[in-house]
C-alpha cells in the first residue's frame, strides 16, 4: 500500500511540472491552496466608517485552522487586527452605539460569547454555559444578547443555574462512560457529520454585562421544550436567523417544523417575548418554509425569505413584508417584493428609506446585488459582481459591504457606495502578495445547446502556459445540489485554478438543475437525474470534442454529492471518459433514502417514498446499470458522511472490483460531506490528481 502512494505521489508531481510557466509567474500549486487567507462575514459599523470581518489561516504542518477579527476602515487605509488567537474567534457583530464588538470564540476552551472594544484592549468572555454559545447578537437598545445553545430539553422548563448544572452533569456522565451506545426514538438523530441525539437548539438571553462585572446575570432560556429554535439545516438559513423586536422586548425567530421534521420543510417564524412565555408562530399559513427575518429601520415592517412549495428545498425563495407594531406583532397580511424576479433571494438588507430593501441572487453563474421597492415589488439590478457573499449595510444606507471572490481570486472585502457612479473599493488585500506570484488564467463562459435546444452555460478554464497549437486533455468537473451552480467564484475544496495547474482545460457545465438560470431550470432536474440533465452533460462534451486544441482521447471527469452522482451515471452509461472520480456520490437510490438524514429531499426528487414511486427509484439510480460498468474509477467516501452515507460508495466499490474494473476506494473515516481537515485535504488533492494523472496524462501535446 505505501508502495502504492508513493508511486501515485510521484505522477502527481510529474503532473505539477507539466504546466509550463509563464515569464514572471509560476502556476499555482497545492500548498498555495492552503497559504491563501480566508476572509468571510464582513460586518458595516453602524456608522459606516468599518467593516469588520474573520480572518481565517491555515497551519498545515499543525493540520489546524485558526481565525481572528480584523477591522479595515471604509475609507480606504491599512486593515488592523482585533483579536488574536491560534482558536477560532468568528461571528463579529457590532453593538449598536458602535464602541464594541460581540464576538464567538473557543480560546476558553469551548464555544462561547466575549465582547472586546474596538479601541483595543482584552476581550473579556460574557457567558459560561455548559453546552456552549454560538450566534450571538445584540438588542437594538443595546440592553440584551441572544444566542444559541444545543441543550437536552428535558431540563429547559427549570431555572438557569439548575438546567445548566444538569447539563453539564449529563454532558460529563456520557463522555466519561465506557459504553457508548446511542439510543434513538425518532428520525433526525444526526444530521451533515455528527449525532444530534436528543439535544435542540434554544435561544438564550441575557442582559449585557458591565464592564469589569465579575459575575454577569444568568441567560434565560426562552425557547423551552422539545423543538429547535435555530435551524438544523444550512439549507434554510441564511445569516442571523433570529432577530430582536424594533423595541427590544421580543425575539423573532426561525423554528423548525413541529413535526416530521426529517421529510418536512415548514421551517415557520415565531415570536416570543424575552422574559420567556407561549411562541406565537406567525407563518402557520405557509406550508413551506419561512425564514431570516429583519425588521425596517424604522420598526414599522417585517422582511423575510419565504418559499410556497411545501417538501422541496430548492423552490425560489422571494421575501415577504409584513406591517408590524414595535413589539414585532403583525398588523396585516404579507405580500412578497421580489414576485416579478425569476430569482431565488440570499442574503438580504434594508435600506435606510425603510422602502428599499437591497439583497443578493445567483445569475447566470455570478452573483447580482438587486433591490427591491417594498411599494410596489419592482426589482432591478444594483450592482453586476462575480461571487458575492456576506451583504451588510450602514445605518445611514449609504454604503454595502460584502465578501468577493472570482474563480482567478480569493474572496476578499468590498464597500460599494450607493448612488455612486464608481465601481465597488477593494479594502483587504491578505492575499496580493502570494497572487502576483501565480499564472491564474481567467475562465471563458460558453454557451451550450443542452437537451431540447435549451442553452447550458459552461465554463472554460484553460491551463497556465496554454498553447492552442498543442492538444490538452479535459477535467470535465459535474457540481453538486443538484440545485447549485459554479460560479464565476473562489473553492477551497473544488479548486479550478488548482486542476488547470496540473496540466488540464477545466470545463466546469451548469446543466439542468443549475442555480441562477430560472426556477423552472431549477425544476427541470426533479424526478430526471439521469435524464434531460445527462444529454446537457454530453452535449458540453460534444462541444469540447470539437475544439481544436481539445484531444478526445484524454477526457476524465469528476464531481462531489449530485456530481459523484453523475460520475456513478457516467459509468454504467458513456464511455466518453477515460477516468471517473466520485466523491460521495449516489449511486443506490434505494439506499440512499433509507440511510440519508434530509428524507424531504428524496422524496421531493423522487415524487415520494420508495415504496410508493418504484418507476422513479430505479429508472435512474447507477446501480441498474452495474452490467455496463468498464471506466477506471477513483472512489473517494467518507464515515461521517450522513447526507449521503458511506455505504453508497461501498457497494460501488464492491461491484467494480467484483466486476473486475481497476478501481480504488479512499475513505476518511473522520470526515463528512466534504474534507475539512488540512491534512486529510492535502492527501484528497494528491490522490484525485494522482489518480487522474495516470489514465489522462497531463499537459499539451
Amino acid at each position: 500500500m505505501k508502495l502504492t502512494v508513493l508511486l501515485l505521489t510521484g505522477v502527481f508531481l510529474a503532473a505539477s511540472c507539466a504546466v509550463v510557466e509563464a515569464a514572471g509567474k509560476r502556476p499555482m500549486t497545492l500548498d498555495d491552496l492552503f497559504r491563501f487567507q480566508r476572509l468571510s462575514d464582513p460586518q458595516l459599523s453602524p456608522d459606516g466608517r468599518w467593516v469588520a470581518y474573520v480572518v481565517t489561516t491555515v497551519d498545515l504542518a499543525g493540520n489546524s485552522m485558526s481565525s481572528c477579527i480584523w477591522l479595515v476602515p471604509t475609507d480606504g487605509g491599512e486593515p488592523r487586527q482585533l483579536t488574536n488567537t491560534t482558536k477560532k474567534d468568528r461571528h463579529p457583530r457590532w453593538s449598536p452605539d458602535g464602541r464594541s464588538i460581540l464576538f464567538e470564540s473557543n480560546r476558553s476552551g469551548d464555544n462561547q460569547l466575549w465582547i472586546i472594544d474596538i479601541d483595543g484592549g482584552e476581550a473579556r468572555q460574557v457567558t459560561n454555559i455548559a453546552t456552549e454559545a454560538s450566534n450571538g447578537i445584540w438588542s437594538p437598545d443595546g440592553r440584551w444578547i441572544a444566542f444559541v445553545s444545543a441543550v437536552w430539553p428535558e431540563f429547559s422548563h427549570r431555572p438557569y443555574a439548575e438546567s445548566n448544572a444538569a447539563n453539564k452533569k449529563k454532558k460529563e456522565e456520557i463522555d466519561s462512560n465506557p459504553v457508548k451506545a446511542k439510543v434513538f426514538t425518532k428520525l433526525f438523530f444526526r444530521h451533515w457529520d455528527e449525532y444530534v441525539g436528543d439535544k435542540r437548539q434554544h435561544l438564550f438571553v441575557m442582559p449585557v454585562p458591565g464592564r469589569g462585572s465579575a459575575n454577569p446575570a444568568e441567560p434565560r432560556d426562552v425557547t423551552p421544550g422539545d423543538r429547535d429554535a435555530y435551524p438544523t439545516s444550512s439549507t434554510f438559513s441564511v445569516g442571523d436567523d433570529f432577530t430582536f423586536s424594533p423595541d427590544s422586548r421580543y425575539l423573532v425567530f426561525t423554528a423548525v417544523p413541529e413535526k416530521d421534521e426529517a421529510w418536512s420543510t415548514n421551517y415557520d417564524l415565531c415570536r416570543v417575548p424575552i422574559t420567556g412565555g407561549a411562541v406565537e408562530t406567525l407563518t402557520r399559513a405557509n406550508p413551506a418554509a419561512d425564514g431570516a427575518p429583519r425588521f425596517s429601520p424604522d420598526g414599522a415592517q417585517l422582511a423575510y425569505r419565504a418559499q410556497r412549495r411545501a417538501g422541496f428545498e430548492a423552490d425560489r425563495w422571494e421575501i415577504m413584508v409584513v406591517p408590524t407594531d414595535p413589539s414585532g406583532a403583525w398588523r396585516g397580511e404579507p405580500r412578497s417584493v421580489t414576485a416579478s424576479l425569476d430569482r431565488s433571494v440570499d442574503s438580504f438588507v434594508w435600506g435606510a428609506d425603510n422602502r428599499t430593501i437591497y439583497f443578493l441572487a445567483e445569475e447566470h453563474a455570478a452573483t447580482v446585488i438587486f433591490q427591491t421597492d417594498t411599494t410596489n415589488g419592482q426589482c432591478r439590478k444594483t450592482l453586476a459582481g462575480r461571487q458575492m457573499q456576506g451583504l451588510s449595510i450602514s445605518r445611514d444606507g449609504t454604503r454595502l459591504a460584502f465578501v468577493e471572490s472570482a474563480m482567478d481570486r480569493p474572496a476578499e472585502v468590498f464597500v460599494y457606495r450607493l448612488g455612486a457612479p464608481s465601481a465597488p473599493t477593494q479594502l483587504s488585500h491578505a492575499n496580493d502578495a502570494l497572487l502576483a506570484q501565480l499564472d491564474l488564467p481567467r475562465p471563458e463562459s460558453v454557451t451550450v445547446p443542452g437537451a431540447g435546444g435549451t442553452p447550458m452555460q459552461m465554463w472554460i478554464l484553460k491551463p497556465p502556459g496554454f498553447d492552442p497549437a498543442k492538444k490538452w486533455p479535459v477535467a470535465y468537473l459535474v457540481h453538486g445540489g443538484p440545485q447549485g451552480a459554479w460560479e464565476d467564484g473562489w473553492s477551497y475544496r473544488w479548486n479550478a485554478e488548482l486542476w488547470a495547474a496540473q496540466g488540464y482545460i477545466v470545463a466546469l457545465p451548469n446543466p439542468r438543475g443549475s442555480t441562477g438560470f430560472g426556477q423552472k431550470y431549477v425544476d427541470e432536474i426533479s424526478g430526471d437525474w439521469g435524464g434531460k440533465c445527462f444529454e446537457d452533460l454530453m452535449a458540453g462534451v460534444a462541444y469540447l470534442e470539437k475544439l481544436p486544441y481539445v484531444d478526445p482521447e484524454r477526457l476524465g471527469a469528476a464531481g462531489a454529492s449530485f456530481g459523484g452522482y453523475m460520475m456513478n451515471f457516467f459509468q454504467g452509461n458513456t464511455t466518453k471518459f477515460k477516468t471517473l472520480i466520485t466523491h460521495c456520490g449516489v449511486y443506490n437510490f434505494d439506499s440512499m433514502y433509507a440511510l440519508t438524514d434530509e428524507l424531504w429531499f428524496d422524496e421531493w426528487e423522487h415524487g415520494g417514498p420508495p415504496w410508493l414511486k418504484r418507476d422513479s427509484y430505479e429508472k435512474h439510480s447507477p446501480h441498474k446499470f452495474a452490467k455496463n460498468f468498464k471506466t477506471p474509477m477513483l472512489i473517494i467516501h467518507n464515515d461521517l458522511d450522513f447526507r449521503v452515507p458511506v455505504a453508497e460508495g461501498i457497494q460501488l466499490f464492491t461491484t467494480l472490483q467484483r466486476l473486475g474494473v481497476p478501481s480504488r476506494f479512499v475513505n476518511f473515516p473522520d470526515e463528512g460531506h466534504w474534507v475539512l481537515k488540512p491534512k486529510n485535504s492535502e492527501y484528497w488533492h494528491k490522490e484525485v490528481f494522482a489518480w487522474l494523472a495516470k489514465y489522462v496524462p497531463p499537459g499539451g501535446r
